[in-house]
């Protein structure tokens, strides 16, 4: 750079001050380990992270090897080191040889400045610590139990904390460290399912902290084509790869479906085109279209503990989940949220769970007066022609032990056949940690399924077989008329779906009749399945 004046400089130092990827572009040296130190050139995701860490207080980041992000970290810590005052910064690693090693890029920089930009003197230099005379300073720690428990800092920075050890033991005690206003950047590689680190990401991820999540694959890098992927992951496992490159938490457990399962849903994950809510935490793909059919499934919790009241919007006409919330919401609230966006998808079929707190929700939707709330009916007996009036029948699905088996096994079915498009990162990553224990199926320790067991209802009802559906529809119709017995309510087998609707009176066939039901195969199918004809002797006696 041509030699300035005293005038030119101050503007130098101002700009530079103001403007931390104009001071790194310009000013900054970095070792490379080939071409030995050269000037350090940015690229246009490194520019981006930066506004973030300026605009966030809590940044985390899910990164590919070999993007640079621990120099920009080291940059970064030096340009709010030099530029203002009493700033403590704290790196914490994995290891001593990384901290040390953070601090070396970290003197590389500065070294490398012209002198007259190094406003403040150095009064500390030794291999984990710089200070500067105006109060601020860069230490390099490795991890331990009480790893900057006792200081009050402005930036602290966590290099690949999913390698950290004790990591969650680790953050609760570094979080009050920064309870004054402090800044946060986590940065790592993915390191498997589970732990503080993936559940700090995926939380961010899907809006359920303060963090903002940043994911960089290895394709963000503007000089890395497919040969040079190709040749570097050529003699890596694909679950290699996928953790070092693509920024996939590789599965870790007997997870529920299989890695093959739970990789097509990752690829068929993308973000949301719109939010809702209050809390801004439904997610919306496609709006509703006069011409289809809809189902809403929800799986309902306290709203104040650790679990999640969740609901699925599924298109049953087209085969996809349209839309998708995940919050902590009183149980009364959720079914107005509920209500709402059932209209906003053409009265869609609502079935709520209705144990426990969802009991609530299912009477305040009754309440509200939805107009198509799913009932599973009741074994009743008919006279004649009377006919219970609904509420005798049970609104809501009842989750039990055997119920549960059913509604998970549809929804493996469904996924494993790939008869539905699901885009949501929260429930590829709620599946992640879906694990086999023992003959059970749950989430792993620390995680939530409330997303899974939403959707499993939601496959219930929605079932892409159309000749189970039409099966379903003729066993009811026929039943019917032989028993003589007319309904003014529909009565629905759970999961019957019929030409992309739900099963109702409006979709029984007139010509079925009662002598054609007992010769037909359906009838044996019919006895088996539900047992249910011997309950009417009594009426023909």
């Amino acid at each position: 750079m041509t030699k300035l004046n005293k005038s030119n400089q101050i503007k130098e130092i101002v700009r530079s001050g103001k403007d931390p990827v104009y001071f790194f572009n310009n000013y900054l040296k970095i070792q490379h380990p080939v071409r030995g130190l050269i000037k350090f050139d940015t690229y246009p995701f490194q520019d981006e992270c930066v506004d973030t860490f300026l605009e966030e207080r809590f940044s985390i980041v899910l990164k590919s090897r070999q993007l640079g992000m621990s120099t920009l970290a080291a940059a970064y810590s030096v340009w709010l080191a030099l530029f203002q005052k009493d700033k403590n910064i704290l790196i914490i690693a994995t290891k001593l040889s990384v901290a040390q090693n953070f601090i070396s890029k970290v003197k590389t920089m500065i070294r490398s400045l012209p002198k007259w930009l190094v406003l403040p003197e150095i009064t500390t230099n030794n291999k984990q610590l710089i200070e500067f005379s105006h109060g601020s300073s860069i230490k390099a720690i490795p991890t331990s139990d009480d790893a900057g428990r006792s200081e009050a800092l402005s930036l602290l920075i966590i290099d690949e904390a999913a390698f950290v050890r004790n990591f969650d033991e680790l953050w609760m005690g570094l979080y009050p460290t920064i309870s004054t206003g402090g800044r946060v950047i986590i940065l790592s590689t993915p390191n498997g399912v589970g732990g503080q680190y993936y559940k700090l990401y995926t939380d961010a991820e899907a809006g359920l902290n303060e963090f903002r999540s940043i994911r960089l694959p290895w394709n963000i890098h503007p000089d890395r084509d497919q040969e040079w992927f190709n040749e570097t992951t050529k003699n890596l496992s694909q679950r290699q790869i996928s953790q070092e490159y693509l920024c996939d938490f590789a599965s870790s457990g007997e997870t529920f479906l299989s890695d093959s399962e739970i990789d097509w849903l990752r690829l068929e994950c993308k973000p949301p085109v719109d939010r809702a809510g209050n809390d801004m935490n439904v997610w919306i793909w496609k709006y509703s279209l006069t011409e289809h059919q809809y189902v809403i499934a929800a799986d309902v919790s306290r709203g104040d503990s650790r679990d999640y009241s969740t609901f699925h919007v599924i298109d049953v006409t087209a085969g996809e989940c349209v839309a998708e919330y995940k919050g902590k919401i009183p149980p009364d609230k959720f079914a107005e949220l509920l209500h709402e966006f059932g209209h906003k998808y053409n009265k869609a079929l609502l079935c709520p769970e209705n144990n426990s707190y969802g009991y609530a929700t299912v009477l305040k939707l009754k309440e509200m007066q939805y107009p198509n709330l799913y009932h599973k009916r009741r074994k009743a007996v008919y006279v004649g022609d009377y006919v219970p009036s609904r509420d005798s029948d049970i609104a809501g699905f009842t989750t039990s032990g055997k119920s549960r088996n059913l509604i998970l096994s549809k929804l493996e079915e469904v996924i494993r056949n790939k008869q539905i498009k699901i885009y949501s990162t929260r429930f590829y990553d709620e599946l992640k940690t879906f694990i086999w224990k023992g003959q059970k199926a749950q989430a792993m320790k620390g995680y939530n399924d409330d997303l899974v067991m939403s959707m499993a209802i939601a496959m219930w009802l929605y079932d892409a077989s159309a000749e189970y559906s039409q099966t379903s529809s003729a066993l009811n119709n026929a039943m019917l008329k032989a028993m003589s017995v007319s309904r003014n309510t529909y009565d629905e087998l759970p999961g019957a779906i019929t030409e992309g609707r739900p099963y109702s009176s409006a979709t029984r066939d007139p010509k079925v009749q009662p002598d054609d039901f007992k010769k037909s195969k359906l009838s044996g199918e019919w006895n088996k399945k539900l047992n249910i004809l011997s309950e009417w002797d009594w009426v023909y006696k």
